[in-house]
C-alpha cells in the first residue's frame, strides 16, 4: 500500500535551517534525558526567582503528596500544568521506532508515511473489532445489519487528499456514492445537492473496511489491538508505553493521534506541558448517533443521505442498506442529532442511564417523524436500535496547523482538528507528522529546535456540519443565497 502512497516532504510545514551543532549530542552511555520545571505561572514576571515550586510555598511537596487528581478536566490541567519537561540529549536508536496511539485515519496515515520513509512504527489502538476511530462500521449479527455510525461519506478536495484517495479506488477499497444526497427541510421538502457538486466517496463495505485495510500491505507498521495504552514514561532516553501496568515496548518518538479525555488523562502526567496544553485547547461536540432497522421503508424517503435542518434532535440522516448496496430488509438507518442537542442531553458516555437513552431515543425518532412530514406517531417502529453518545466527537476549534511536534521531548500530535473537522484534514495532518518525524530521526545533527512546531499556535473557531466539513460541499441554501447575490 505504502508503495502507491508517494509521501510529500514535510517543508511545506515550515522552513526549516538545518545547522551543525557546536558539540555532538551527549552519548549514549551518559544521561539521556533532562528533567526542568515547567510552570505556567503568568504573575512571576521575575526571571531570577527559582523554578522549583517548593521555593515559593514550603507545603508545596506535602500538598502535591495528599492531592488525589480525579480525570476533570480541570484537575488533569492543574496537574499538566505542574509537571516537568523532560528533554533527551541522546541521539536516537540507529534503528528508531515510533509508537502512534490511535489507529484513525490521521495515524493510519502518519504510519504509511513513517514507512515510506524507511521508518518503523507500532500503531496502538483500542478497537475491540478492528481499526478507524471515526471510520466506524458496526455489524449485527446474525440479522447482517450494516451501519457507519461515525464518518459517513467524505469528500476529496486537496490535491494531498486525492493523491491517497486515487489509491484506495484502483484498489477497489471506496468508491463514489452516487445515490441522492442532500438537504432536507421540516416537513419532508428534500432538496439533492447539485450535480456539480464534488464526488461524494464511501468505503466499500462500510468505513471501517478502509481503516483495516491501509496497512495490510505494510512491512515496517506492526498494529496492536484492543490496546489502551495508560502510561507514557520517559527512561534512559526511550519512551516507555504500558496499559494498566503492563509493558507494552519502548520508542524513540511517540505519537498522539486521538484526542478528548483519555488524551487528556494520557498527557498529565508524560513529561510534555507544552504538548499537553496544546491538547487542552481543543474544544470537542458531543453528538448522539441512533442506529435503527425498519423491516419496511421509511415513507416519503426518496433519498439516500441528507443533512437536516430546523430540528434540534437531528442533523443527519443516512440509509446504510442503500448506500452500502445490500438491499433487502431490514433497512438500516443512521441518525445523528445536532451538536447543541447533544450538549443539552450530555452524560458519561461509557455509563449511560437509561432514563436518558430512552428520551434521547424518543427524541431523535420524533426528529425523524416531524422531518419527513408524518402524522405525530405514524412513523414505522424499529426492529433494532442502538443508542451511542460521541462524547469527543468532532472539533469545534483549530489552531490551522498540519502537526504539533516537540523535539526536545520526541513527541508529536495529528488529527483532523489540527486543520478542520473532516477525514481529509486527518490524512493531511497524519501525513505531515510522519514525514516531520522522519526529517528529524534522519538529520540528526540538526538543532532539535529547528524541528519544533504548533506549540504556541492559538486556536480559532471551526465552522461546518454538525457531523464534519466536506469540502467543496456547498449548503443548497448557501448557493442559492451567493447565486442570487451575483445577480445583483
Amino acid at each position: 500500500m505504502a508503495t502507491s502512497l508517494i509521501p510529500l516532504s514535510s517543508s511545506f510545514l515550515q522552513p526549516l535551517k538545518f545547522k551543525t551543532l557546536a558539540k555532538p549530542r551527549t552519548p549514549l552511555n551518559l544521561s539521556t534525558t533532562r528533567k526542568t520545571i515547567t510552570t505556567c505561572d503568568s504573575q512571576n514576571k521575575n526571571t531570577g526567582a527559582s523554578s522549583n515550586p517548593s521555593s515559593r510555598n514550603p507545603n508545596f511537596q506535602k500538598r502535591r503528596k495528599s492531592s488525589k487528581y480525579g480525570t476533570s478536566r480541570r484537575s488533569i490541567l492543574k496537574k499538566s500544568f505542574l509537571q516537568e519537561q523532560v528533554t533527551f540529549t541522546a541521539r536516537v536508536s540507529e534503528d528508531p521506532q515510533v509508537a502512534i496511539i490511535g489507529g484513525g485515519m490521521a495515524g493510519l496515515v502518519c504510519a504509511l508515511n513513517l514507512e515510506a520513509r524507511g521508518v518503523k512504527s507500532t500503531v496502538f489502538d483500542t478497537g475491540i473489532h478492528g481499526l478507524g476511530g471515526r471510520l466506524g462500521t458496526r455489524f449485527v449479527e446474525p440479522q447482517g445489519l450494516v451501519f457507519d455510525h461515525a464518518a459517513q461519506f467524505f469528500t476529496a478536495d486537496d490535491s494531498r487528499f486525492i493523491q491517497y484517495v486515487d489509491g484506495w479506488l484502483e484498489k477497489g477499497l471506496v468508491r463514489e456514492w452516487k445515490g441522492a444526497v442532500g438537504e432536507l427541510e421540516v416537513g419532508g421538502s428534500f432538496t439533492q445537492f447539485p450535480s456539480s457538486s464534488p464526488p461524494k466517496y464511501i468505503a466499500v463495505n462500510g468505513m471501517r473496511s478502509l481503516a483495516d485495510s491501509l496497512l495490510l500491505e505494510s512491512r515496517l507498521a506492526n498494529v496492536v489491538r484492543p490496546c489502551w495504552i495508560s502510561k507514557l514514561e520517559p527512561l534512559n532516553g526511550m519512551w516507555h508505553l504500558s496499559e494498566n501496568g503492563t509493558p507494552r515496548g519502548q520508542f524513540d518518538v511517540i505519537v498522539i493521534a486521538h484526542n478528548g479525555k483519555c488524551a487528556n488523562r494520557l498527557l498529565s502526567a508524560s513529561g510534555l506541558p507544552l504538548v499537553a496544553k496544546q491538547m487542552k485547547k481543543l474544544d470537542l461536540s458531543s453528538i448522539w448517533a441512533l442506529l435503527a432497522a425498519f423491516n419496511d421503508p421509511l415513507p416519503t424517503v426518496n433519498f439516500e443521505g441528507a443533512f437536516v435542518k430546523g430540528i434540534e434532535s437531528l442533523s443527519w440522516m443516512g440509509n446504510n442498506s442503500a448506500k452500502l448496496g445490500n438491499g433487502g430488509t431490514p433497512h438500516c438507518w443512521t441518525f445523528f442529532s445536532t451538536a447543541a442537542y447533544g450538549k443539552q442531553n450530555k452524560v458519561p458516555q461509557e455509563n449511560i442511564p437509561t432514563v436518558t437513552s430512552e428520551k434521547v431515543k424518543a427524541g431523535m425518532l420524533q426528529g425523524v417523524e416531524i422531518a419527513l412530514g408524518l402524522p405525530e406517531g405514524s412513523l414505522p417502529k424499529p426492529v433494532y436500535t442502538r443508542l451511542q453518545l460521541w462524547g469527543a466527537a468532532l472539533p469545534k476549534n483549530t489552531p490551522a496547523v498540519p502537526c504539533i511536534f516537540d523535539p526536545q521531548g520526541r513527541a508529536g500530535i495529528c488529527g483532523d482538528w489540527l486543520l478542520g473537522s473532516n477525514l481529509e484534514s486527518a490524512a493531511i495532518s497524519g501525513e505531515a507528522l510522519g514525514n516531520h518525524i522522519a526529517d528529524y530521526l534522519q538529520n540528526s545533527e540538526a538543532d532539535p529546535e529547528e524541528f519544533a512546531i504548533g506549540l504556541h499556535d492559538r486556536p480559532s473557531p471551526l465552522a461546518g456540519h454538525d457531523i464534519g466539513q466536506f469540502p467543496g460541499l456547498t449548503s443548497v441554501g448557501e448557493k442559492q443565497e451567493a447565486e442570487a447575490y451575483q445577480l445583483l
